[in-house]
């Protein structure tokens, strides 16, 4: 191997030496030197090749592929030997033996033999390399050089820069690259210059990639060529001429690709090039400017320009990169450069380099403080230069540069950014007078920068959101706007082509920001149909890998300071950047204020809170904002009020005027605003100007006080005026002035001439004026004129304004290159919201006049891509103001709008149609209000499609068209495409998709669709399509969870409420078909207990039975009901609510057959189901009991017996489960309901009370079956009533009463009592006795009060029902009484009798006109009738209470009977005896006390003394009988007047033998005295025979009991009555009267010893 590589190496040179050799030139003189060290070389290799096969130190390398061992000390003296030859063969002046000494050192060095890395003998302190590479570039002499030549030495250095075998660095390097660049220049073969520009272009990507490769330590990768340049690999194989020859085909065919891809148009054979002397000089002048370039570099403090830089590779690309930047920064010659001149070449070149470099720059490169201080420094400021270039080619190379510089390092260059684009970018778009090209280049640079999200947001962030930064971003969208609505057209003088695609790159830009903010906050956005966005932008991978780019410079660049320690200042947080937008938006409200009204602007900015109160704070604000108007700073200045004067003086004490001219000092303070026109003004400034000067100057011999400096200030003023102003016609001469100038100074005469000569050049040759301040430079000219400027015009005045660009520019580029800002990359996704609430206005007027103006689907189609973007970004964001401006903008242009010409109908309307289908697609979730507008569209689509299918469009408003024939052709075509698969499918899909919406999506596209519904149900010719849509997306969604379905369906119920009471009755059809469908298939979901989904589902149902007035409606809602209930029984629970609700409502139709069905299927579901369902079905059972009695007051009596016979089986049903009651907590109102209370309340209770209901509403039939059910079912169940239970249900059953007490038609009142209230009145009694136990303490008083109310009524038979019921309950219960509730029973007794005592019957007198009050009397007699009925009634009740029934009239009968047995001497009285006996048990006697006793016998005497008062008040009686009282015979109260005594008697007699009673005997004798007297003596007082003959019991009983007396009390008594019986004798008594007071006669003889008893 050994061998081998050193036979090859031997080859190479022995081929060369003897090729040099053999040239006919080497015979020349000056040859000799060139000529001996070839030979010397020869037989070195000679001696070396016969040597070697034994000794190896002798080789320059031990092998092809390895350099040299750095200290082998034979390889310096081979090295040499080797090199020599060459060298001088290289400097030899023929082109052959230069090419062929070229070719050979080019080989050795890229096989490795020769790396030249050892000591340079002839020039200590260098390297052999360093030798080499002069000695190849030496061969170059300028243009004339040999072209072979030429292209050997861009081989060769091609070859040392890029081989891995040798290295260079620092001036050599930059010499070898610079060499390059001038054969590219001076060439004028075009195949060189193309090589040499290929070669450059590789060096560089070797030189910058080693530099970043290094970095990582690891050797750095095999360059690849970029441009199919040169490559060393390609010439390996072989020795000889054969390889030789490869490498030339090679080269040629590689320079010919080149050619070709470079796409070098300037392939004109021409040769020619202006003059040869130039070229040579301009060679001559780069190389010397190359030199000068590294002696710079030598002279600046070497060490610290190292230190910067971690590596020689470092500073070796950064002295090309600089050296490139100054390049580039060459001015032009004036006027239009000639394409080939030099100057404008290497223009050119040098930025296509400096392109290449900052396209491909690394992570070193990016972070390297030097290089970045370079592009601060050199490239801006030449950028700045070369970015108002009119030659387009340059213009356009420095905006590829600007676009790379922004991608790539935007961090570092926050104010370069900002210069470029306010003063470059944004003044050309917004020029007048610019040139379409330029402009042309300007937006395609913008649409590089707009297609990156990460640039646009930090653009935002950084520029828009910082308080002294430009709105660039508000200022880029609104000239894109303008340029996309074409309102440039008219100043561009461009052809309709060139303007349009102007339009359509505005409207690309502004599409791509969109779309960068869309990429943006991608991640907030959710679809509801695909995994992934629709919209895909560009990913935002390059901001990730910038990311991970600066971290790895941090890491490496190994600069101390590297520029992102910057970085910590701003943060990037959305809220702190909103406010401090929000702050700048009002600065700049103040600053706009300030420059109309100075005074109002400082006033609103201090109220603000943004600027300081002190004068200090508003001078200094005047110095630095550069947004205020200078004319209005210095009137403001100028004013004369305390305030302007203290500003100004605090104004002009903020300059610092030490060691100046009085002329430079004033400079100074002019610039910086414009002075007043006014001499006051001017005077007040001149003023304080003087003193601020000697202020800051006081050692100044000149002036000895500020008098002088303020007359001479205004006197270079008035000069300067009289001097640049062109209304001056005759200028002030420099003798003049100084004249005018004479003894303005104190003390020594005047000030110097010579000095005021120098001022007065000065200003002759320099005009004291402002600084330019760029705000100011574009006033806009009035645009009348502009029409007529004529194109050679235009093209001067541009020149001139891009003049005054480029200077502004340069020189704000140059002030801010040593300014550090801080630069946020924005990360947030927040950041997009304030951006778009920002810009959204100018983008939406482009969209709209794009769609309006433009037929061009490109157009139409990119604004509709932007205003799909848009609607996403507001959506995402939840900006509804924006969302619906955009959506009814799409709206507008579908044309579907009820006011829009369908007949207009254009491709653009067609795709606007489906980019809303679109949207409404993938931006469901969010579309919120918006969703109106869409559904409107997409109903119309529906009419649009009718008309294009054919159909007749007679309901198609708005529209000019009656039939589809009259349209024109391309208009029929674009209807008809509404109907086309793929709409139709877009359109269902938003439908089907409406099950992927979120929750609160759907609820607003179901209650968009509901009012669209009821939009076209209300046209003329109604239309269901939407009611259709509604159907089906309540199909799509019933399967969502209940909380979103019940939102969803709160809305469609009402929708279908609505709908289903429709006066069309095909309308209301279909929405209930549709109902019942649903319902079906909802039902079939089944619901847990406690849920209120169903009820709420089958409301609808409910409403239209309410509503809708139509039989047929009604009956197809009560079948559909019917049907749900056969086949979805088993899942129905909340739903039964509404079942029975309906029902209710069913129940009450006028229609027999809605009737009757409803109540088939509630007898179904109480007969059937609640036997096998009831648990289920508890929660309804309140509605059905409501439902039945709704049935039970039907207008079918049939329907209304079987409702009732139901409530039975309702009854039967809450028996048998009670617990199911208890169980259901948790309902409407059942919380504070007790458990064991839950059955009463919700079961019982409503059952009863409904039943209660039916008895009060009802015919006498139904209400008689009601009570009668009513009562069974308490009597049957009521043994499981508690306390309080039994006191509701009697509230509720005394109400049968209240029915009564409101007055009514007299028959139907008294039917009713004489029926209802008679039947309930005994059923209550019949419970009351039957659950005594219970209710005697709870409800004894209240049945007392109810009584007492029958017995007062005006009906006989219902007060004589009371005064029964009152018997029987006492008679029934009385042995339960307690004593105090014998009081009240007794109390209830008194009560009554007192309330119907017939007092009138007295008092009662005729009225005056008797004859027109006869009903009324009729009604008094009546109720006085009633009353005497009562009292009887009464006093029998008594009397029954006391002895029960039928006691006392069985007794008289006794008594008559053995009175008339005294007579004939029959049976005697021991059976009577016995009868009184058995009856003892009976009455209630033996409960009662003998007070209460007193109190009856009290109250039946007052009784008996008002019927005695009457009967014996004749005159009152004939009065009453005339007047019509009590029929035909005169009125008496006999029956009253005898019963009441007869039963007071009997009391008496009864406690007077009571041997328990003994204790009250003597009072009770007493008492039974004076009545027996009282009644003895009214008997001898009647006048009337029959009066009399009534009265005969009664003596019978009182003289029956005297017999049964004991002597003792016989004796007392009859001694009482003694002449009153005697008086008897003188009667016609009754037989057996006689008979008995026989008796008693004969019975005093033996008691009072008369006689003797025998």
């Amino acid at each position: 191997m050994h061998n081998n590589s050193t036979k090859t190496k031997e080859m190479f040179i022995v081929r060369a030496l003897e090729k040099i050799l053999a040239d006919k030139d080497i015979r020349r003189s000056h040859h000799s030197q060139l000529k001996k060290s070839c030979d010397s070389a020869l037989e070195q290799i000679k001696a070396e090749l016969i040597s070697a096969g034994q000794i190896a130190e002798g080789n320059e390398l031990p092998c092809a592929a390895l350099p040299l061992p750095k200290n082998d000390a034979a390889s310096i003296i081979n090295a040499e030997t080797y090199f020599l030859p060459f060298e001088l063969a290289c400097k030899s002046r023929s082109p052959r033996i230069v090419v062929t000494a070229l070719d050979c050192l080019q080989k050795l060095i890229a096989y490795g033999h020769l790396t030249g890395s050892i000591q340079d003998s002839a020039n200590p302190g260098h390297l052999l390399i360093d030798r080499i590479v002069v000695t190849i570039y030496g061969c170059f002499s300028g243009p004339q050089t040999d072209e072979g030549v030429q292209l050997q030495i861009i081989k060769a250095l091609l070859t040392v820069v890029t081989s891995q075998h040798v290295e260079i660095h620092e001036t050599t390097l930059l010499q070898a690259v610079r060499t390059c660049y001038d054969i590219y220049l001076s060439s004028k073969n075009l195949v060189n210059q193309t090589t040499a520009r290929a070669t450059l272009t590789q060096m560089l990507n070797v030189i910058f990639a080693r530099m970043e490769n290094q970095v990582y330590e690891v050797p750095p990768p095999p360059s690849h060529p970029m441009n199919g340049s040169v490559h060393s690999e390609d010439w390996t194989n072989g020795g000889g001429e054969e390889a030789l020859g490869d490498a030339d085909e090679v080269i040629a065919s590689e320079i010919l690709a080149e050619i070709i891809t470079a796409a070098y148009n300037e392939a004109t054979k021409d040769q020619e090039s202006g003059g040869d002397a130039e070229p040579i000089a301009n060679g001559n002048d780069s190389s010397s400017h190359s030199d000068h370039d590294s002696v710079e570099l030598h002279s600046e403090n070497d060490a610290v320009v190292t230190a910067k830089f971690t590596h020689i590779l470092q500073k070796d690309a950064f002295l090309v990169f600089r050296s490139l930047c100054k390049l580039s920064m060459k001015p032009l010659p004036e006027g239009h450069p000639d394409p080939k001149s030099h100057e404008l070449r290497s223009k050119v070149l040098s930025l296509h380099l400096l392109l290449l470099i900052l396209q491909n720059a690394g992570p070193v490169f990016r972070s390297n403080e030097m290089f970045i201080m370079a592009i601060k420094q050199y490239l801006c400021v030449a950028l700045s230069n070369n970015g108002v270039s009119l030659v387009p080619e340059v213009f356009e190379l420095s905006l590829s540069i600007f676009v790379a510089l922004l991608s790539n390092f935007k961090v570092h260059l926050k104010r370069q950014i900002e210069v470029f684009f306010k003063e470059i970018f944004l003044n050309i778009l917004e020029a007048n007078s610019s040139s379409f090209e330029h402009k042309w280049m300007v937006i395609q640079a913008l649409t590089r920068i707009c297609a990156d999200a990460q640039s646009v947001v930090d653009i935002y962030v950084n520029y828009d959101c910082d308080f002294s930064a430009a709105n660039l971003f508000e200022r880029l969208v609104n000239d894109l706007s303008k340029i996309a609505q074409g309102r440039q057209a008219l100043e561009l003088g461009a052809n309709p082509m060139q303007e349009k695609s102007m339009r359509i790159r505005g409207l690309e830009c502004l599409v791509s920001i969109l779309k960068c903010m869309v990429e943006w906050s991608k991640d907030l956005y959710v679809n509801p149909n695909m995994p992934a966005p629709p919209l895909q932008v560009q990913s935002p991978t390059a901001t990730e890998q910038d990311q991970a780019d600066i971290t790895i410079q941090t890491a490496h660049s190994g600069s101390s300071h590297s520029l992102n320690s910057n970085q910590e200042q701003l943060q990037d947080l959305p809220e702190a950047l909103e406010e401090r937008k929000m702050r700048k938006e009002v600065m700049e409200t103040g600053i706009e204020l300030f420059n109309r009204k100075p005074k109002k602007g400082v006033q609103f900015l201090q109220e603000k809170q943004l600027l300081g109160p002190t004068c200090q704070d508003i001078a200094h604000w005047l110095h630095e904002d550069e947004r205020l108007d200078k004319t209005v700073i210095g009137n403001y200045l100028g004013e004369n009020d305390d305030h302007s004067k203290a500003v100004m003086c605090a104004y002009i004490d903020d300059f610092n005027f030490r060691q100046l001219e009085v002329v430079a000092a004033l400079r100074i303070l002019l610039e910086e605003f414009r002075l007043p026109g006014e001499a006051q003004k001017i005077d007040r400034l001149m003023e304080k100007f003087a003193s601020r000067y000697c202020e800051c100057n006081p050692q100044n011999q000149l002036f000895q006080s500020a008098d002088t400096v303020y007359v001479l200030a205004f006197s270079i003023i008035m000069l300067t005026t009289d001097l640049h102003s062109p209304q001056v016609k005759h200028k002030m001469t420099k003798e003049q002035y100084i004249k005018m100038n004479r003894g303005i100074s104190d003390s020594k005469g005047d000030l110097p001439e010579e000095y005021l000569s120098s001022i007065y050049d000065e200003i002759a040759e320099h005009e004291i004026k402002m600084k330019n301040n760029s705000g100011m430079l574009q006033q806009p000219k009035p645009l009348g004129k502009q029409a007529f400027i004529t194109e050679k015009r235009r093209k001067l005045l541009w020149n001139m304004e891009m003049e005054v660009i480029s200077l502004t520019a340069t020189n704000l580029m140059q002030s801010v290159s040593h300014v550090k800002s801080p630069f946020t990359s924005a990360k947030h996704l927040e950041h997009v919201r304030p951006m778009f609430k920002m810009a959204w206005t100018p983008f939406l007027a482009a969209f709209s006049v794009g769609l309006q103006d433009c037929d061009d689907p490109e157009i139409a189609s990119l604004c509709l891509n932007g205003i799909r973007c848009a609607i996403r970004i507001a959506c995402i964001f939840h900006m509804s103001l924006e969302r619906d401006a955009y959506v009814q903008a799409l709206a507008r242009f579908t044309l579907l709008n009820a006011n829009s010409p369908i007949n207009e109908m254009k491709a653009k309307n067609i795709d606007t149609i489906k980019t809303l289908i679109m949207v409404a697609h993938t931006d469901g979730n969010y579309l919120g209000s918006s969703w109106l507008d869409i559904v409107k569209c997409i109903s119309q689509l529906e009419l649009a499609q009718l008309i294009g299918t054919g159909v007749r469009p007679q309901y198609l408003s708005g529209a000019q068209t009656t039939l589809k024939d009259s349209l024109n052709p391309s208009v029929k075509e674009h209807i008809g495409e509404t109907s086309s698969q793929s709409v139709v499918v877009a359109v269902d899909r938003i439908f089907t998709g409406s099950m992927r919406l979120d929750g609160d999506a759907i609820v607003d596209f179901v209650k968009a669709l509901c009012q669209v519904s009821v939009d076209e149900l209300q046209q003329p010719q109604p239309r269901m399509f939407s009611l259709q849509k509604i159907v089906e997306i309540s199909y799509y969604n019933m399967e969502r969870i209940r909380l979103q379905w019940s939102r969803i369906w709160q809305v469609l119920g009402e929708h279908f409420n609505a709908v289903g009471c429709n006066s069309n009755e095909e309308i209301s059809f279909f929405a209930l078909d549709s109902l019942r469908q649903l319902s079906m298939k909802f039902m079939e979901k089944g619901e847990f207990s406690n849920f209120r989904f169903q009820k709420d589902f089958l409301r609808p149902f409910e409403h239209i039975m309410k509503k809708n007035a139509s039989p047929a409606i009604r009956d197809m809602v009560v079948r559909c009901i019917a049907q749900m209930v056969n086949s979805q029984a088993h899942n129905i629970r909340s739903g039964w609510k509404n079942i029975f609700s309906i029902f209710h409502l069913a129940a009450g139709d006028h229609e027999e057959p809605i009737v009757e069905l409803a109540f088939q299927t509630t007898g179904k579901i109480i007969g059937d189901l609640y036997q096998r369902q009831f648990a289920i079905m508890v929660d309804s059972f309140q509605d059905a009991v409501k439902c039945l009695s709704e049935f039970a007051t039907a207008r079918f009596p049939d329907t209304s017996m079987e409702a009732i016979r139901l409530v039975r089986t309702c009854a039967q049903c809450v028996h048998e489960a009670p617990q199911l009651f208890a169980e259901h907590a948790g309902m409407e109102n059942d919380a504070s309901v007790a458990e064991e209370d839950r059955v009463w309340v919700r079961g019982w209770f409503p059952m009863l009370f409904s039943l209660s209901c039916v008895v009060n509403r009802c015919k006498l039939d139904v209400r008689t079956r009601a009570l009668t059910v009513l009562f069974e079912i308490v009597k049957t169940y009521g043994e499981s009533f508690k306390p309080n239970w039994w006191k509701d249900l009697f509230n509720v059953i005394f109400r049968i009463f209240d029915n009564m007490k409101l007055p009514e038609h007299v028959t139907e009142k008294s039917e009713w009592m004489t029926t209802t209230c008679n039947h309930a009145l005994y059923a209550i009694i019949d419970v009351f006795t039957q659950y005594f136990d219970v209710l005697g303490h709870l409800l004894l008083e209240e049945l007392f009060a109810q009584l007492h109310w029958c017995v007062q009524q005006s009906n006989e038979q219902l007060a004589r029902s009371g005064t029964n019921c009152l018997e029987n309950l006492v008679i029934s219960n009385g042995f339960k009484f307690n004593e105090s509730t014998w009081d009240k029973t007794c109390q209830c007794i008194l009560d009554i009798f007192n309330a119907t005592l017939p007092q009138e019957l007295l008092s009662w007198r005729p009225k005056a006109h008797s004859s027109n009050n006869q009903p009324q009397d009729h009604n008094q007699f009546e109720a006085l009738h009633i009353r005497c009925v009562v009292q009887l009634e009464l006093i029998q009740t008594m009397d029954n209470i006391v002895f029960f029934p039928a006691t006392s009239r069985k007794e008289d009968a006794e008594t008559l009977a053995q009175a008339a047995a005294d007579l004939t001497g029959g049976r005697n009285g021991s059976q009577a005896q016995l009868l009184e006996c058995q009856r003892e048990e009976q009455g209630m006697y033996g409960y009662l006390r003998t007070r209460q006793l007193l109190t009856l016998a009290d109250c039946l005497m007052q009784s008996h003394r008002f019927a005695k008062r009457f009967n014996t008040d004749h005159d009152q009686r004939s009065l009453l009988w005339r007047a019509g009282f009590k029929g035909s015979v005169k009125p008496n109260l006999l029956k009253q007047e005898t019963s009441s005594l007869a039963c007071v008697l009997r009391i008496f007699f009864k406690m007077y033998g009571d041997e328990n009673r003994r204790s009250d005997w003597p009072g009770i004798e007493q008492e039974l005295v004076q009545v027996c007297k009282e009644a003895l003596g009214y008997y001898l007082s009647l006048q009337s025979e029959a009066h009399r003959d009534a009265w005969t019991s009664l003596l019978l009983l009182i003289l029956t009991r005297l017999l049964k007396m004991s002597d003792a009390r016989f004796a007392t008594h009859v001694s009482n009555y003694y002449s009153l019986l005697c008086e008897m004798m003188c009667f016609d008594l009754k037989p057996e009267l006689r008979s008995v007071l026989r008796r008693v006669f004969m019975r005093i003889g033996p008691v009072f010893n008369i006689m003797s008893v025998k």
